[in-house]
């Protein structure tokens, strides 16, 4: 199987991520197959919930190593909510549970306002971004990630303090908010991220 591939690791946001696909027309492949992953041309992580819960179902159905070897192979790849923070090495939601480890870094609470944050939040982009806008976009987080490498920050948003939005660095975007719940802003950095891939 080739092609573009929603990973299905049991669980989040999923059902909103294909509608969006469908609703633009794209073709895709549902899948938490090994194969499709290693055969896929493009990969689109959505994820809500617990870190561990998420990094245990991607270990369990064998898919860690193969996500890993894509993403530093450089096959184009979106993350969505959680799918931003397991980039990361660790996360304070789950002491001990390892990320991805793709980037240096680890994900933080906030330690102010009521979390989850829940809403609509500006983006503010910085220079390393080719995809998003300076709009608003629907946030529904707890965590935030802290990249050791600031320079694959791609949008910032404002919940009491600055924190990161978006990360961008070659074949690797994520988000922290939710396009897919976003609108049609939402919509046009779906189809940004496509067709630039």
């Amino acid at each position: 199987m080739s092609g573009l591939i929603v990973l299905d690791y049991g669980g989040g946001n999923l059902k909103s991520v294909t509608n969006i696909l469908d609703k633009l027309g794209y073709a895709y492949n549902l899948t938490d197959k090994k194969e499709d992953i290693l055969e896929s041309d493009r990969i689109i992580l959505p994820g809500q919930g617990h870190f561990a819960q998420f990094m245990e179902s991607l270990n369990s159905k064998g898919l860690t190593e193969a996500l890993i070897h894509k993403i530093n192979f450089g096959t184009p790849f979106l993350g969505i909510c959680l799918g931003i923070q397991v980039l990361f090495e660790e996360s304070e939601e789950a002491p001990g549970v390892k990320g991805l480890g793709i980037f240096p870094g680890k994900v933080v609470k906030f330690t102010e306002g009521k979390v989850p944050q829940i809403g609509w939040n500006e983006l503010k982009i910085t220079t390393n971004n080719t995809v998003l806008t300076n709009d608003y976009v629907y946030f529904v987080n707890s965590y935030h990630v802290i990249p050791e490498n600031k320079q694959i920050i791609s949008a910032f948003s404002n919940y009491y303090i600055d924190f990161v939005a978006s990360i961008e660095y070659k074949n690797i975007f994520a988000f922290q908010f939710h396009p897919e719940k976003s609108g049609e802003v939402g919509f046009e950095f779906f189809r940004r991220w496509i067709e630039k891939n």
